[in-house]
């Protein structure tokens, strides 16, 4: 894979914890004429929303089989901050929690909701989806995705939910530091794809690694955070190009 370099600019627009404008980019949203199909014609720097050929999200199908090295997870409890910055509901990790995969180590920044997800498996869309986004010492970007089926209550969500923030702009301390690798499903075999960030600038160079075995959400739990968004905040899935999904 080619891999590019991300300055504190795009870096700050994946971790969406300030407003686009502040990066000197348009405004833009999940639906009408600031939607994902006009993304590319709203600012100069979004461009590669329209134009780019290996864009996220995909639906995840006609998978090359491949020998895909596990991914070593090194997490601990690190985050003690929930936000809702309009476009998700975001928690940001502290530094000191990594995956190495094939010998590269990427640090997790943050991880945040899609509803419903973005990414899709053989045509099928989940009710949520987690993204777990990470970065290596030169900016180079890995997103760990999670998957979830709605069944029985997530206790690893309800510390969560519970203090969500209602309102964009708000966050709430969490009462204690937050370990994400309780969220993880327990088998940890991926699929793996070459993409993009899935907001503006739709940056591309991201290696994207998706759980095949998804977590579980309550009902109530997928309709607090759909409610709280107040508008599905998922982009579409993107054509394959000529890339491959591996397994």
């Amino acid at each position: 894979m080619k891999q590019i370099k991300f300055n504190v600019c795009v870096l700050g627009v994946l971790a969406m914890t300030v407003n686009t404008m502040a990066h000197g980019g348009a405004s833009w949203g999940y639906s009408g004429e600031t939607g994902p199909e006009n993304w590319g014609k709203l600012d100069p720097g979004y461009v590669a929303c329209e134009t780019g050929k290996n864009q996220s999200p995909i639906d995840l199908a006609n998978f090359t089989e491949a020998d895909l090295a596990p991914i070593a997870f090194a997490y601990k409890p690190g985050s003690t901050e929930i936000l809702n910055n309009g476009y998700t509901v975001q928690i940001n990790y502290a530094a000191g929690s990594s995956i190495t995969v094939d010998g590269q180590v990427f640090e997790l920044k943050q991880f945040h909701f899609h509803a419903p997800s973005e990414n899709t498996i053989n045509g099928k869309h989940f009710p949520l989806e987690s993204q777990l986004v990470h970065a290596d010492k030169d900016g180079n970007l890995a997103v760990v995705s999670v998957m979830f089926e709605m069944g029985r209550n997530n206790a690893m969500l309800s510390p969560l939910w519970m203090k969500m923030p209602d309102k964009a702009g708000d966050s709430n301390a969490l009462p204690k530091a937050y370990d994400v690798s309780a969220m993880l499903p327990s088998d940890r075999d991926y699929y793996r794809y070459d993409g993009s960030l899935t907001t503006p600038p739709c940056s591309e160079g991201v290696l994207w690694f998706v759980f095949k075995q998804p977590a579980i959400a309550s009902k109530p739990q997928i309709d607090r955070f759909t409610k709280v968004m107040g508008h599905p905040n998922n982009r579409p899935v993107q054509p394959l190009n000529e890339r491959e999904v591996l397994k």
